[in-house]
């Protein structure tokens, strides 16, 4: 795993072999940062990386100069693993937190500029997702939400659901905030 671009670009991260993820793949990666590259100014952005695992995505933007990022993180390990990164790459513009995502969005009183949430695919309440970002305005108004999920998953039912780009098994849920 790499980080793929900006100020940290071709930096390797080798979270340990017992981390239970599925990280982005480089190919699906790299195809959204690129649509982002068009509809972003970085540098302005305030990031919610929701189910961070190994905060690969969550060093993107940061590599990017993004202006913070907030990176959520049950596990232990996987958190631990965010923490050690933040430290070793010096990436001071990282949050991380250690918590329930759902109790994460519930309690929320932040907004941000674009969230991204790459959820265990078989996760049962993937779509409560946006129905709970939505219901608590958690994303600013015009921001973006991306959500990582397999081809089995259709947001098409919720409101401010955008589109969806395929990148072999990787599957981007575009959202925009109505607020």
């Amino acid at each position: 795993m790499r980080i793929i671009s900006g100020k940290y670009k071709k930096r390797k991260i080798l979270p340990p072999k017992n981390l239970k993820v599925r990280p982005t793949t480089d190919m699906a990666k790299e195809a959204l940062f690129n649509i982002l590259h068009n509809n972003i100014n970085f540098k302005e952005t305030t990031v919610l990386d929701l189910f961070s695992g190994t905060g690969n995505i969550s060093y993107e933007f940061a590599s990017r100069d993004c202006k913070s990022v907030t990176s959520v993180e049950l596990n232990y390990r996987n958190y631990s693993f965010i923490k050690k990164t933040i430290h070793e790459f010096d990436l001071n513009k990282i949050e991380a937190v250690k918590t329930n995502v759902f109790v994460y969005l519930k309690h929320c009183n932040r907004q941000f500029d674009l969230i991204f949430a790459d959820p265990p695919y078989a996760l049962s309440e993937i779509t409560e997702i946006p129905k709970l970002v939505f219901k608590h305005s958690i994303l600013k108004k015009d921001g973006l939400m991306i959500i990582e999920h397999s081809r089995e998953t259709d947001f098409t039912e919720v409101t401010e659901y955008i589109q969806t780009k395929k990148y072999g098994k990787v599957n981007f849920s575009f959202f925009k905030s109505n607020l």
